[in-house]
């Protein structure tokens, strides 16, 4: 049986790993989306700067826990 310790460990490993790859994938919808409607240099610029900025928000948050030693 697998004790709290090395549970709680698995669930970090594995939650960061499909947290990275569920950001990966949304930033190939953004990308099909400022290809397909063929936004131009300017509207990828807006596309990645609108729908990206929660991307942005919720790496700076996991980089601001781990910097200041808190868990969360």
């Amino acid at each position: 049986m697998i004790d709290l310790d090395t549970w709680s460990q698995y669930e970090g490993y594995i939650t960061n790993i499909l947290v990275t790859g569920l950001i990966l994938y949304m930033v190939f919808i953004i990308y099909r989306l400022a290809k397909d409607s063929k936004a131009g240099k300017w509207g990828y610029f807006v596309l990645f700067l609108a729908l990206g900025l929660g991307l942005v928000g919720f790496i700076a948050k996991t980089i601001l826990i781990e910097m200041m030693g808190g868990h969360g």
